[in-house]
C-alpha cells in the first residue's frame, strides 16, 4: 500500500499547516482514489484556519476540496473510470463532517465517481484543479430546487428566452455559473471589472457591466427593460445589494442565489438563499451527463486561470495566505 502524507490544520488559528504522514484512503464501492497532481486554494481554507465561521472542526484535520490527478484505485461498482485516468475531482471531505480521506490537501484523496470528470492529456493538473469546487457551487446555486432550480445543462441547449444576472462574473464561481447557465439555455449578463469584460464575454456573457461604475445598477435595469429575468446569482462578497435592486426592478424571477449568507429580512416578494450544496441534486446531470462530454468535446472552458505559486504540500500554507489577499480571474494552485 502506498504511503500517504497530508498538510494538517492542528489547531484553531494555528499556522502554518503541518505536513506529516496520513492514512492511505480506501475507496468505497462508488468511489475512486486519486493520486493528486495539483490542488487549488479557496477562501474557505483561510476562513476555517482563522476560525472565522461556525463549522464542525476536529484537530488535526485535512482541508481542501479542489484536486486533479491520476486514478490509482476504483471501487467495486465504479464504471466511469479506470486506473490511469487523468481526472479532476471535488474532494467533499470538508462538507462530509470533515471526513479526512475525502479532503484534498494530501497526496491521495477519495472522490465520489459522480463528482469527477476525465481530463484530456492537453490539460495540466494545475489547470484542471481550479474547477471542481467552483463548478459544484455554481451548479448548486443554479440547479438545486431550493435555489434557482434551472433545467440541467446540455451540450445542445434550447433557448429559454430569459436572462440571468451574474454579479461577480470573473470570480471562480461566476466563471462557471456563466457557462452553466448558458448551457441551460439562458442569456447571461455579467457584472465584473472593466479589465475583465472581455474575459466574461469569452465565457459567453452577452454583456459585461463594470461594478465600479456609479450607474451600474441603473444601466443593468435599463438593459433589462423588455426582457424577462430568471433571477440573479451573487458570486462575490459585495454584490448582493446590487442584485436585490435589479431583481426588484425587473420582470421575471425574484430569487437571488448567493455564495455568502443573505439578510434575514428581505423586501416582500424577494427570496434568497446562501448556497449549501446537496450533490445528489446536481452531480449526475452536471458532472456525469454534461461536464465530462463537454470537456471531451471542447465545449467547456476550464476557468479561471491557475496561479501556481509553489510545489509540494509544504507550499499549501503560502497558497492559503496568497488567496487571502484576494483574487480576480485567477485561482491559487499548488503543484504536487
Amino acid at each position: 500500500m502506498p504511503s500517504n502524507a497530508a498538510a494538517f490544520l492542528v489547531g484553531e488559528a494555528v499556522r502554518p499547516l503541518v505536513v506529516g504522514p496520513a492514512p492511505y484512503p480506501v475507496p468505497g464501492p462508488s468511489e475512486i482514489v486519486v493520486k493528486n497532481g495539483a490542488v487549488a486554494i479557496n477562501p474557505i481554507e483561510w476562513i476555517l484556519q482563522d476560525h472565522l465561521m461556525d463549522f464542525p472542526m476536529h484537530y488535526p484535520m485535512i482541508m481542501g476540496q479542489d484536486l486533479a490527478g491520476e486514478v490509482v484505485e476504483i471501487g467495486s461498482e465504479v464504471s466511469r473510470f479506470k486506473v490511469g485516468d487523468r481526472v479532476l475531482g471535488h474532494g467533499f471531505g470538508m462538507l462530509h463532517n470533515n471526513n479526512d480521506p475525502e479532503s484534498a490537501f494530501q497526496n491521495y484523496t477519495i472522490v465520489s465517481e459522480d463528482m469527477a470528470a476525465v481530463i484530456g492529456d492537453d490539460v495540466s493538473f494545475e489547470q484542471a484543479s481550479v474547477l471542481p469546487l467552483c463548478f459544484s457551487t455554481a451548479a448548486g446555486g443554479l440547479y438545486q430546487k431550493e435555489f434557482l432550480n434551472l433545467p440541467p445543462p446540455s451540450l445542445n441547449p434550447t433557448p429559454k428566452g430569459e436572462t440571468l444576472v451574474i454579479w461577480g462574473g470573473a470570480s471562480c464561481v461566476g466563471s462557471n455559473a456563466i457557462q452553466l447557465a448558458i448551457a441551460s439555455g439562458y442569456e447571461v449578463i455579467a457584472v465584473a471589472s472593466a479589465k475583465n469584460a472581455d474575459y466574461v464575454k469569452k465565457l459567453g456573457a452577452v454583456e459585461a457591466f463594470d461594478y465600479r461604475s456609479e450607474t451600474v445598477v441603473a444601466d443593468i435595469i435599463t438593459y433589462l427593460k423588455g426582457k424577462t429575468i430568471a433571477g440573479a446569482f451573487n458570486a462575490v462578497k459585495d454584490g448582493f445589494d446590487g442584485c436585490l435592486e435589479i431583481v426588484q426592478a425587473s420582470q421575471g424571477g425574484k430569487f437571488i442565489t448567493s455564495v455568502l449568507p443573505v439578510p434575514e429580512v428581505l423586501p416582500a416578494g424577494i427570496s434568497s438563499r446562501f448556497i449549501v450544496m446537496d450533490p445528489p441534486q446536481f452531480a449526475k446531470s452536471a458532472y456525469v451527463e454534461y461536464l465530462a462530454p463537454a470537456l471531451k468535446q471542447g465545449k467547456y472552458i476550464i476557468a479561471p486561470k491557475p496561479l501556481v505559486i509553489g510545489k509540494g504540500l509544504e507550499s499549501i500554507q503560502a497558497g492559503i495566505d496568497r488567496q487571502k489577499q484576494g483574487m480576480s480571474a485567477e485561482k491559487v494552485v499548488i503543484s504536487l
